[in-house]
């Protein structure tokens, strides 16, 4: 939704607004403190003034000199800078210095823990620490090279430094490792969003999926704990992208059960590819067809999905020796009531095949 000033254009609304923020944040709350404190103080005298707010005569006649030399405004009492008036200085030995200045030609890249020893050699104790002081020293007052990108801001000509983003490192997965890649599907149906997670394993192409109406990290943990209960030799390691489904208690329910936990790169869909792949034959042959369930029951949902995924199953048994007589006749007989008893017909479908 798009946010606008509706006094935009309004003359003098700008220095109206300016005054307004002046009269709000200039009289701080112990400034009219000290104000009540000083007419307490001329009504009844020091002692009880003394008495009643812990106040020194010498600090009243303080206060009462400020109001004063501010015209009998209140914000004259308004607190000043505590900041020490001549703060301390880091002392450096000039020999340190110019010997650091002297390594830096010859070493440019180094940092403080290979100085130090250099500067061991020839008899000069200093601690790590105090050298990287002395090189940040340096470098802000010119006399290092400093490494720095630039960028031209073009509204003021002026050269802007652009600070390098600070990322952590993820774990990235070995070219041919076994893993189960999982991903989200979002679907926004009639304003309401429902999501599919679903998961593949890279070896024996088993997958599963899982209907959720929450987004949550809570919601891909408790996907993972079916998968490896449905899949059969589920992999020890998982493959997502950086969603935040896949954060807090999805990395905890990892380091539960040990699961190594890798990440595709950003915007990088191709380190994905096998899951990507599944999440299209599941939306052109399932989830057309199911919206309308999707959005009213997700449990409901979850029951037909388990249905579509056994039929798949069994279908791509067939391909290897015919299981699926042996899997129409388990529906047939047993059926699939819930979801939990789905979980259990997957499983013993799975391993006929």
């Amino acid at each position: 939704m798009r946010i606008f000033n509706k006094f935009r254009g309004t003359k003098g609304f700008i220095a109206a607004w300016e005054y307004m923020l002046r009269l709000r944040d200039m009289i701080t709350e112990q400034a009219k403190r000290r104000v009540r404190i000083l007419a307490f103080w001329e009504k009844h005298k020091a002692e009880a003034t003394r008495e009643a707010f812990k106040v020194s005569g010498r600090t009243l006649f303080r206060w009462q000199a400020k109001l004063a030399a501010s015209g009998g405004k209140p914000e004259g009492l308004n607190p000043g800078s505590t900041a020490p008036q001549r703060r301390r200085t880091r002392e450096a030995s000039s020999a340190v210095i110019e010997r650091i200045l002297a390594l830096r030609p010859a070493h440019p890249r180094f940092g403080k823990d290979k100085i130090v020893p250099l500067l061991a050699q020839e008899g000069r104790r200093i601690s790590p620490s105090a050298v990287g002081r002395i090189l940040a020293d340096l470098k802000k007052k010119g006399w290092l090279s400093l490494k720095r990108a630039l960028s031209l801001q073009g509204k003021t000509g002026r050269l802007m430094e652009r600070k390098p983003q600070k990322c952590r490192r993820k774990l990235r997965r070995p070219q041919g490792y076994r893993v189960l890649q999982t991903d989200t599907v979002v679907r926004f149906i009639d304003g309401v969003k429902r999501y599919i997670v679903t998961g593949i394993d890279t070896a024996s192409r088993v997958a599963f999926a899982a209907g959720y109406a929450n987004h949550g990290s809570r919601s891909a943990a408790d996907f993972l704990m079916r998968a490896r209960t449905v899949i059969p030799d589920c992999p020890d390691a998982v493959e997502t992208d950086n969603g935040s489904e896949f954060a807090l208690h999805f990395a905890t329910a990892c380091a539960t059960v040990g699961i190594t936990h890798f990440h595709a790169y950003p915007r990088s869909p191709k380190m994905n590819a096998r899951v990507e792949r599944f999440n299209r034959t599941l939306d052109e042959e399932f989830l057309g067809s199911y919206r309308a369930l999707l959005r009213d029951d997700p449990a409901a949902f979850n029951d037909r999905l388990v249905n579509w995924l056994l039929r798949g199953a069994a279908a791509s048994c067939a391909w290897t020796g015919g299981a699926l007589a042996r899997y129409d006749a388990c529906i047939t007989n047993a059926g699939v009531p819930n979801v939990a008893d789905a979980l259990k017909t997957i499983d013993s479908v799975l391993k006929v095949c």
